[in-house]
């Protein structure tokens, strides 16, 4: 019998953003976490419908998002949503890393992503944010 999928949602107003991410990341980010799917999404009440939903493992946003950024969402959402799932950020600048601590996401990815370093961080943020419970 074979595990479901882990579920991330992907975050922006740009299509071609979530794109990019979701390239970057690819379907199988480590050997050890397995085939995730995507949930894309363009608008805040999508992602607030997809995170209620408690189906999403994980949380990419695009840090950049219109009128609504990413990095004020994730806060909001670490607020409001209890065993809120992990929330990586997308950012523009390596300067705005710092925001990430602010936004309360467990990581941050910078553009241009590299893949190596997308996919690793988002394996690394699910070890050890959202396995230990999906095996408990």
């Amino acid at each position: 019998m074979t595990a479901q999928p882990l579920k991330i949602l992907v975050f922006s107003h740009r299509p071609e953003v979530r794109e990019t991410i979701v390239t970057a990341v690819g379907r199988r980010p480590a050997a050890d976490i397995g085939r995730v799917v995507y949930v894309e999404v363009g608008t805040v009440a999508e992602v607030l419908m997809a995170m209620d939903s408690g189906e999403i493992d994980l949380a990419i946003l695009d840090g950049e998002a219109q009128p609504t950024g990413g990095i004020g969402l994730s806060r909001q959402l670490k607020n409001e949503i209890t065993d809120c799932p992990p929330i990586v950020i997308a950012v523009r600048r390596k300067d705005d890393r710092w925001l990430a601590t602010w936004s309360q996401a467990d990581a941050v990815v910078v553009h241009p992503l590299d893949p190596l370093t997308a996919a690793e961080t988002v394996a690394d943020v699910l070890r050890t944010k959202r396995l230990p419970a999906l095996r408990g």
